[in-house]
């Protein structure tokens, strides 16, 4: 009987975990290995990119490059992991309870924001963490122009200055524009625990975000927070009131609940602890990747962020070494040690950094062609062809 890989998510650490796993048998003739992936849908949701308008386009169809390749897909969603037994039961697509039996586990299952207990946040706040909610908020902005004129229905407060709050926010005065016409009193505010204009992302690349902030016409509220949201707007900690019919919620990401299920140490947010293998610590036939394993991604000290930069080049080690480890070949340590960033800032361009310290290399014009690149070619799914995709597997290959 063949051996059984199952990978569980179609993101970018599970999609890329199948290639690779695929790709190493290819390499050494071994056929008696079936790589499984589960996941509700057969695309790669283009999460980085959920910020941009027509969110229902950001999905990249995945059905044919697995088909090309080998790779069995099964649609539904994991809701439980028998360790002891080697099972995992799903919902299928009819809404069924299903088990499907493995021999090596790859948990790909990513994450989740995590919407805090301030009152009304459920109820009243938008997000851009999954596609149906970045869609939610879509369907939302065009509708404001159903609304009578008002301060209220003109203003967006993002709570939070990270960088999905930023690019967010700093996308939102031209979505408005295309909705609400250029002569609309539009005002966008990003309200910020921080003491400085995009101060969480560092010093240098600070400056680019300021400026930014000020070309785009995006407004700051500094050592703040939003501790309650209505259907009207939102109170701040000090108790001062901004009346504004849009809420959108960009902090507080964790890891995949499935995480808790597996008997090992996890993080503060909830990811695996795992070897340079990617091997859970403390079990033998489970993986993790993408934003589900704390991985060290140097040996000074950084560990991989919850970003699909990361999440590429995890899910390429992560599937090389399940197979390894069923080939009986060396394993590839996980080593990323070049990090990146490239922040989308609207219209008045983007910024690009190297370096955990974020050293800006790009501005303005030349970063948001490099954005534009990065959103729209280099993080989508290889062709689906059999030895092009397979190649694009390398784990070798960097990402950065």
């Amino acid at each position: 009987m063949k051996q059984h890989i199952l990978v569980i998510g179609a993101g970018f650490g599970g999609m890329w975990t199948a290639l690779s796993a695929t790709r190493l048998f290819d390499i050494h003739g071994h056929n008696d290995v079936e790589v499984t992936v589960l996941a509700p849908q057969a695309e790669l949701r283009v999460r980085p990119r959920f910020y941009e308008p027509n969110a229902h386009q950001l999905a990249a169809p995945i059905g044919e490059l697995f088909d090309a390749v080998g790779v069995k897909f099964i649609k539904g969603a994991a809701e439980s992991i028998d360790v002891a037994q080697k099972r995992v039961g799903y919902v299928d697509a009819s809404g069924n309870q299903q088990v499907c039996s493995y021999d090596k586990l790859v948990l790909a299952t990513g994450s989740r924001l995590a919407l805090p207990n301030t009152p009304g946040v459920v109820e009243h706040a938008f997000d851009v963490d999954q596609i149906e909610q970045a869609v939610r908020l879509e369907n939302h902005l065009k509708s404001l122009v159903n609304l009578p004129e008002s301060k209220a229905r003109n203003t967006v407060v993002v709570a939070g200055g990270g960088f999905t709050g930023i690019e967010t926010a700093t996308e939102m005065p031209g979505r408005l524009r295309a909705i609400l016409g250029d002569r609309a009193g539009i005002e966008v505010i990003i309200v910020d625990r921080g003491e400085k204009v995009g101060g969480s992302m560092g010093d240098e690349i600070a400056k680019s975000i300021a400026e930014a902030s000020i070309e785009t016409g995006v407004k700051w509220r500094l050592k703040s927070s939003v501790v309650a949201v209505d259907d009207s707007g939102v109170t701040l900690a000090d108790g001062q009131r901004i009346d504004a019919k849009t809420v959108i919620w960009t902090t507080g990401v964790r890891a995949s609940s499935l995480t808790e299920q597996i008997p090992a140490e996890r993080d503060h947010l909830g990811r695996l602890h795992v070897d340079a293998h990617l091997k859970v610590i403390g079990q033998e036939d489970i993986f993790a990747t993408g934003d589900v394993a704390c991985a060290a991604s140097d040996d000074i000290g950084n560990f991989a962020l919850m970003t699909c930069q990361h999440a590429i080049s995890l899910g390429r080690h992560a599937g090389n070494n399940v197979a390894a480890q069923i080939l009986g070949v060396d394993p590839t340590p996980y080593s990323q040690p070049k990090y990146v960033t490239c922040l989308d800032l609207g219209a008045w361009g983007a910024v690009y950094t190297e370096g955990w310290d974020r050293q800006v290399k790009l501005i303005k014009a030349e970063a948001k062609a490099l954005k534009t690149q990065i959103n729209t070619t280099w993080i989508y799914p290889p062709a689906a062809d059999r030895v092009t995709a397979l190649a694009s597997a390398d784990p070798m290959i960097p990402v950065a």
